[in-house]
């Protein structure tokens, strides 16, 4: 490991570690303009992938495809069974926005948002 990989690798360490608004100023003195983002988790996870990126390399534009084209859901995955299943708990849900009821959720009632 070089001297570049051991400083990568205790920052990375310490970004464990930091609240929400020590990430985002880690951001903007690196980048700009922090994302609005409200999980550290997850700007904690784009700050260490941009440093790994720029050390050690990006995907490439195949990896990428294949990647994307992985994360894709597709009819076949599913059995005809659940997706008339899953419209009719949409056609539900949407019908109770749409009219105005109330829902109720652990006994606590909830006005429905009007869609227009």
């Amino acid at each position: 490991m070089t001297t570049t990989d051991v400083e990568l690798e205790v920052f990375l360490t310490s970004l464990e570690t930091m609240p929400l608004a020590a990430l985002r100023v880690e951001w903007r003195t690196r980048w700009g303009p922090p994302p609005a983002l409200r999980s550290s988790r997850l700007l904690r996870h784009l700050i260490a992938w941009r440093l790994q990126s720029a050390a050690y390399g990006d995907l490439t534009w195949d990896d990428r495809r294949r990647l994307k084209s992985a994360s894709l859901p597709t009819l076949h995955d599913h059995q005809p069974d659940d997706l008339r299943r899953a419209v009719k708990v949409a056609e539900r849900v949407v019908g109770l926005f749409r009219t105005g009821h109330f829902a109720r959720l652990n006994a606590t009632p909830y006005r429905a948002v009007h869609l227009s």
